[in-house]
């Protein structure tokens, strides 16, 4: 499903996005986005926290034998 794989982007965005706060103290979307309040990155942010929800469904479905991954 397209909105899985799109979901799946933006939280593994999302998860580089802390590895390089916790690595080196850089927020790349902050640094895009014009700062952590500027509307660009609330946007972005907002978007990978409704990725994280959407992904926590993955957890729960079940795929049927005829459903092939893709």
């Amino acid at each position: 499903m397209i909105a899985d794989k799109i979901a799946l982007i933006l939280v593994i965005i999302g998860a580089l996005n802390w590895g390089a706060i916790g690595l080196f103290g850089f927020d790349l979307v902050a640094f895009i986005g014009g700062g952590q309040m500027a509307m660009v990155s609330r946007v972005i942010y907002t978007l990978v926290g409704l990725a994280g929800l959407w992904c926590i469904t993955l957890l729960f479905r079940d795929r049927s034998a005829g459903e092939h991954a893709s």
